[in-house]
């Protein structure tokens, strides 16, 4: 499957615009944006280039996600950094033109002359010559795109390896793409690279503390609920965040970015599925749409789509939370804390829903009009969808709600959305975050998000949900409220929540 998605991705007769723009991908058109976050990502990096070993590393992950900006950030620790990059997949783009335009970068970096583009194996060796020696990073960056239609491109990757540039211990290679399922497929679960990648990693977004940092020190005066409703948009899409102006309001923003025909979010959703999965781009905006409102069985997005619940639609699924814009959330065994077979699909990319949601329904308005007069809260279902953007920033950055509660990673057994399927037995039941810790105390979070205070029946619902689920007797319940907007002083005054947690001020510090 991640084969013909690439194969299809290459023949396609879209071209992403900012590819176009950027041939040498996104680290070129952010280089001179102040990098932010990623410490982690940084240190497991550097920590390869201690150990006197040539390493070859492989770094995928979402489009706009900052794969190849951590490299170029990276790439200042060595002496000498080089970044070759794959043409788009546009018409008429072959495998000799992938090599004639590798071969042209390589006479532009290294001042080689009258280099052949006629086999991979030829132009991997003079690469190896110019790097032999040295502290040296070399990124081969949208390497799907540079092993268009021709096979033999990572079997001579390989033996390049081999037979030469492993031979100098102080060299970094680095393949970067955002097609995950063919990098899986091709690479990682390959036995050609078997034991020769010494580090495979996935970037995800960045967390609320490094969202932050968009605002520049600019947004003392912008409220919680400000960066709060961006954040519900943008998700911790670097591309996404760096577009705030912190100056303008949650609404100016979202105004110029999305409802504008020339904003950079009103045409994004069309390019990045066009560049990832081509022709089958609409199958897979059917998929996405079907989660819109709701999370979903594999059965049910299968029915929806007028599609058996067979093979297919597994690979389907897998492909998109691969690419990032989905999750497969799983519930689990009590007892033992085994995962069951029970399994939620959730659309956990924020921009993706307010695309589809809101976006897409008023494209041709805006096309005509240039900018649509829209106010948020005017706009259907507004607060659902909020509540829904804001569980994927809390399961994002679950990590502080652990920090808060007091319980050490050590402690967790499970942590995840719960659900259970209604039986003749039972009833059903979702919570929207548990933790389960190995002192048998499961922490049922309820979280919420009102543009009215939030009532007191919250209570209710969560104490329904808690003597509806099937625990061990010797299983204690703690209720948590997560909640974003004003509760009525009457819940804190009855003491039935253990802890009841502000989201906002995780943004105010």
């Amino acid at each position: 499957m991640a084969k013909k998605l690439f194969d299809e991705a290459v023949n396609s007769d879209i071209m992403p615009r900012e590819t176009a723009k950027y041939p040498f991908g996104e680290a070129g058109m952010t280089d001179h944006i102040k990098f932010i976050g990623r410490e982690n990502a940084l240190e497991k990096l550097s920590g390869l280039t201690v150990l006197g070993t040539a390493k070859l590393i492989v770094l995928k992950g979402r489009r706009r996600i900052g794969k190849s900006r951590l490299l170029v950030e990276f790439g200042k620790t060595f002496k000498r950094s080089v970044v070759f990059s794959g043409l788009p997949p546009e018409p008429g783009i072959t495998a000799e033109t992938q090599r004639q335009e590798f071969a042209n970068q390589l006479q532009r970096e290294f001042g080689i002359p009258g280099i052949k583009s006629d086999d991979w194996s030829d132009l991997f060796w003079h690469l190896a010559e110019q790097i032999k020696r040295g502290e040296i990073l070399v990124v081969l960056d949208e390497i799907t795109w540079m092993a268009q239609d021709d096979v033999t491109f990572l079997p001579k990757l390989k033996n390049a390896w081999d037979l030469y540039f492993k031979k100098n211990p102080k060299l970094v290679i680095a393949l970067c793409g955002s097609i995950s399922g063919w990098i899986e497929e091709n690479i990682l679960n390959s036995t050609g690279f078997l034991g020769r990648t010494s580090l495979s990693m996935t970037l995800d977004e960045l967390s609320i503390t490094d969202c932050l940092k968009f605002w520049d020190g600019k947004g003392d005066n912008i409220s919680s609920h400000d960066k709060l409703i961006m954040l519900a948009i943008t998700g911790g899409i670097p591309r996404y965040l760096e577009e705030i102006n912190p100056r303008q309001t949650a609404e100016q923003n979202i105004m110029r970015l999305c409802f504008d025909r020339d904003g950079v979010l009103f045409n994004e959703f069309d390019q990045i599925f066009s560049d990832l999965f081509s022709k089958r781009s609409t199958l897979y905006k059917r998929i996405v749409t079907s989660l819109v409102d709701s999370v979903q069985e594999a059965g049910d997005i299968a029915k929806s789509l007028g599609m058996a619940q067979s093979g297919d639609i597994y690979e389907y699924l897998d492909n998109l939370i691969t690419a990032g814009f989905i999750s497969r959330d799983y519930s689990w065994h009590f007892k033992d804390g085994e995962l069951s077979k029970l399994s939620h699909y959730r659309l956990k990319d924020n921009y993706s829903r307010f695309y589809l949601k809101y976006i897409q329904p008023q494209k041709e308005k805006i096309l005509i009009s240039s900018v649509s007069a829209l106010q948020l809260n005017s706009l259907k279902s507004w607060s659902t969808i909020v509540g829904l953007q804001l569980e994927n920033l809390v399961l994002q950055n679950r990590h502080l709600i652990k920090q808060t509660l007091g319980i050490s990673p050590g402690d967790v057994v499970c942590d995840n959305p719960y659900f259970q399927r209604k039986t003749t037995k039972q009833d059903g039941c979702q919570i929207d975050y548990l933790i389960q810790t190995r002192h048998n105390t499961l922490f049922v979070c309820e979280i919420r998000y009102s543009r009215n205070t939030i009532k007191p029946s919250v209570i209710l619902d969560v104490q329904q949900k808690i003597d509806r689920l099937q625990k061990p007797k010797n299983f204690s319940c703690v209720p948590i409220l997560i909640h974003f907007g004003d509760i009525q002083d009457s819940i804190e005054e009855s003491g039935y929540f253990i802890e009841i947690i502000d989201f906002e001020k995780y943004l105010a510090e």
